[in-house]
């Protein structure tokens, strides 16, 4: 679209790509108001944003080349150009939500070998030629990655991108060539009783930094980590306004917790309780009597009226729970702290529990690709409805009449971190990329959120989320971590000892582990990335004063769900637009009328694209011809009716299925 082509007024001017300015966005939008929204950096999502390996380490170079921006010629040239009657409140031109970045590489520095020299040392000859094949044709880890992988990576990679759709059906058809019967009895015994000894397992797992670069495609890592509760307000906006068929969805596979040490699965459910290993049967007793009371809580007050004002903590104990099952309900069930008040708790243990079965034997889902495709999403539905976009546009000011003390438009909204950047809170955020789980097992495609109670008194609680490839985070072989906390002190300082806690961390950068049992019975960290995110979910309306009709959004907050930001974006338009719907559903591209007394119907296929013309050209000449005949006339109709209905119709499957 040309510029010349644009409107000048608009109705809505949002400034930021974040998830609360993208949702505001696309509910303005869907009801008819002209959208204009900006953006400074060249991504979508702001704060929220996914990167590719290689995204992420130019946008860590451009962070470490960030200088604050003195007053230039141009903020005097358009200083000048306010008139008597008008007052300006200036912005700033630097983002620094992001503080205290640091970036370590455990991943040896030394090129790629080539691997088809260490064929000899297997006795698996069949495993080796499609090794050696793929190594002509192709990447040579790719191969290895499917010989060792799970099936439900190929299965999953059928909803991948175009890139992933060119190069995962060929890791499928080798996986079926491998177990096909086309091998002697011989070769097969041999394969069994070839020792683990002889197999080159680590040489072909190795995972250089040279590879993560190459393969920096497959990566999707999000600079904030967050899940969707399956009946939190996010997943409800997404299925209400039909915005979620522009993405996809895999379901937290197991809940874990970390407990002197050692990694062991949460149990939630039902099931999980009576499955579990590690309580014993009176513990399992316990845990299901209180669970089954944190469901209707509300129903009996006297149980826990007189801790409604003490620490959750203080009501686990009154309940004679065990200090195991403490730990479960407070870090991983209700995911509190140990200053949260009990009624606070019993909420959050209930809606976790509320949760659990919609979609899954978890409360949470995360979409593919990355934290980063939910925004866009939103904005994709505000382009449909006629929003414009403008990325790598920043605003310098806004221009305020004095008589009026408002914006010379309807409304302006904008990141809080823009403004006021001494109302704030820090999060610590580290970024791992690992080559195994924490907790291995017979499918290695989980997403597993771990949660790991304060290692001293003084240490914060630490969220975990680990993401497999088929999360379409990392490349195969790898696993992307995020690691989540409210600051203390620095990223770093809050979150590396946990890191040394659960992984193995390299001495020195670049060395490979040793042979150690105790060393390589941890994952072994090949990149990790430390970095302070600031919070400002806790900020009133009341602590700033700015015209009536600008509005301040606020950026991620330290939770583990995005309750917080969706409620602030409707709270937002209720107030600007209170007489519309919030994000009323889009309708279905087959359900639209175009003008016209109704639906048109679909048009010739691409084979009958070519007798189109031909047949109008032939029906023009045998019309003049036969002006006056009616069988002629009466002929058309029914022909036009047969291609009508011979025609293929195709349904969408609904955002629900």
């Amino acid at each position: 679209m040309a510029a010349e082509a644009l409107p000048s007024q608009f109705d809505v001017v949002i400034l930021g790509t974040g998830l609360t300015e993208s949702v505001i966005a696309a509910a303005c939008s869907r009801v008819g108001q002209n959208v204009l929204h900006l953006d400074r950096r060249n991504y979508y999502a702001g704060n929220w944003a996914s990167f590719t390996f290689n995204g992420l380490l130019s946008w860590i170079e451009e962070y470490k080349n960030q200088q604050e921006v003195q007053i230039t010629e141009s903020e005097q040239v358009w200083r000048s150009l306010i008139d008597e009657g008008e007052d300006v409140v200036p912005l700033s031109s630097v983002d620094s939500s992001i503080s205290n970045l640091e970036v370590f590489c455990y991943a040896s520095e030394e090129e790629e070998k080539e691997e088809e020299t260490k064929a000899p040392l297997t006795s698996c000859q069949p495993v080796n030629a499609e090794t050696v094949s793929e190594e002509t044709t192709g990447d040579p880890t790719e191969a290895q990655d499917t010989v060792t992988g799970d099936d439900t990576t190929a299965s999953d990679a059928k909803t991948q991108n175009e890139e992933h759709k060119v190069s995962e059906p060929k890791e499928e058809q080798h996986t079926s060539d491998i177990s096909e019967p086309s091998q002697s009895q011989e070769e097969k015994d041999s394969q069994l009783i070839s020792s683990p000894e002889d197999r080159p397992v680590d040489v072909e797992k190795k995972i250089t930094y040279q590879k993560l670069v190459k393969e920096g495609r497959r990566f999707n890592i999000d600079l904030v980590s967050k899940l969707m509760y399956s009946r939190g307000a996010l997943v409800d906006l997404l299925i209400k306004s039909n915005v979620s068929r522009y993405a996809e969805f895999k379901n937290i596979g197991r809940i874990l917790t970390c407990r002197n040490g050692k990694v062991e699965q949460v149990p939630c459910s039902r099931a999980d309780v009576f499955a579990s290993k590690q309580l014993t049967v009176v513990e399992k007793r316990m845990l299901m009597k209180f669970l089954t009371f944190c469901l209707d809580f509300e129903q009996h007050p006297e149980e826990y009226q007189d801790y409604t004002e003490k620490p959750f903590r203080e009501f686990l104990k009154n309940k004679k729970l065990t200090e195991n099952l403490q730990d479960f309900v407070l870090h991983s069930i209700g995911m509190v702290t140990q200053q949260t008040l009990t009624a606070e708790g019993l909420k959050a243990t209930q809606h976790f529990l509320r949760c659990l079965g919609r979609y899954g034997n978890t409360p949470f889902l995360f979409p593919l690709y990355g934290l980063g495709e939910i925004p866009q999403c939103f904005c994709r539905m505000c382009a449909v409805f006629g929003g414009i976009y403008c990325l790598r546009h920043s605003v310098q000011c806004l221009v305020v009449d004095k008589a009026s003390n408002n914006l010379f438009l309807k409304f302006f909204i904008f990141f809080i971190l823009i403004l006021f950047l001494h109302l704030h809170r820090q999060i610590s955020r580290a970024v791992l990329i690992t080559d195994r789980s924490v907790l291995p097992s017979e499918s290695d495609q989980q997403i597993s959120l771990v949660t790991i109670p304060p290692l001293e008194s003084s240490a914060p609680a630490v969220r975990m989320v680990e993401l497999c490839s088929s999360s379409m985070t990392c490349m195969p072989g790898t696993y992307l971590v995020h690691l989540t906390c409210s600051s203390y002190g620095t990223a770093q300082e809050d979150l590396a000892p946990v890191v040394s806690e659960l992984f193995h961390v390299s001495t020195i950068l670049g060395e490979e582990p040793s042979e150690s049992a105790e060393e390589r019975s941890k994952p072994a960290v090949l990149w990790v990335m430390y970095f302070n995110m600031r919070d400002t979910s806790a900020l009133d309306s009341s602590s700033y004063s700015l015209p009536s009709n600008v509005h301040v959004c606020t950026g991620p907050d330290g939770s583990l769900g995005s309750d917080c930001s969706i409620k602030l974006a409707e709270s937002v338009f209720r107030h600007i637009l209170p007489d519309e719907e919030f994000c009323p559903p889009a309708p279905n591209p087959e359900d639209i009328i175009y003008d016209g007394d109704g639906p048109q119907a679909e048009g010739p296929g691409f084979d009958e694209s070519a007798n189109t013309e031909a047949d109008k050209s032939q029906a023009e000449e045998e019309g003049a011809a036969h002006e006056k005949s009616p069988s002629t006339e009466s002929s058309d109709p029914a022909e036009m009716d047969s291609v009508t209905q011979s025609t293929p119709s195709h349904t969408t499957p609904s955002s629900e299925e």
